[in-house]
């Protein structure tokens, strides 16, 4: 394979893995009934004026499977941290003792557990088509490579590889549905 081949398949190999990379951090984000730091990742509070992740300005700890605690740098910041996940609107309702916060992660229920999975299938399916998106750059760039005087050969088995590639991929983010659906639904 020549190599302006190869750095195109390589190149495509490593959008598809980004993708799936935000797959999983996207996919780490919904929960299954256990607490995780991670829920409350992505929730900004107002920092002396800058939005600022609450894992900068405060301890994020799981002292057991029902429950986050947040020890905040400041105490002053408890009401703003308390607001900001209130704000954030995940279904949390974070309670203050002056020192932490707590955040009591409720049970989920069945009708839940089914919105739940409802937004892993929208999650997965949007990276699919990000993937498929990705196969048809590299398919264009073959195209290209094509009209640059690369033999019908090489494109014909660079195109195969694209396609054999972006299955894979997809393969991949099926298992991901998979395994997340498995986990939500288990109680």
């Amino acid at each position: 394979m020549t190599e302006s081949c190869s750095s195109c398949l390589s190149n495509m190999k490593e959008d598809m893995q980004n993708a799936l990379g935000f797959l999983e951090k996207e996919l780490e984000k919904i929960r299954a009934g256990k607490a995780h730091t991670k829920m409350l990742e992505g929730i900004k509070v107002d920092y002396y004026g800058t939005m600022t992740p609450i894992e900068q300005i405060a301890s994020l700890a799981v002292p057991d499977p029902k429950q986050i605690t947040i020890q905040p740098w400041e105490k002053k910041q408890i009401p703003l941290i308390e607001k900001a996940i209130m704000a954030a609107n995940l279904g949390f309702n974070p309670q203050n003792n002056g020192e932490l916060i707590r955040v009591i992660v409720p049970a989920l229920t069945e009708e839940r557990r089914k919105d739940l999975v409802k937004k892993v299938k929208q999650e997965v399916e949007q990276v699919k088509v990000n993937i498929r998106n990705i196969r048809r750059n590299a398919n264009a760039k073959a195209k290209e490579l094509k009209d640059s005087g690369v033999s019908e050969d090489e494109i014909k088995k660079l195109e195969t590889d694209v396609q054999k590639t972006t299955d894979e991929f997809i393969a991949k983010a099926d298992k991901y549905m998979e395994t997340k659906e498995k986990e939500i639904m288990t109680i």
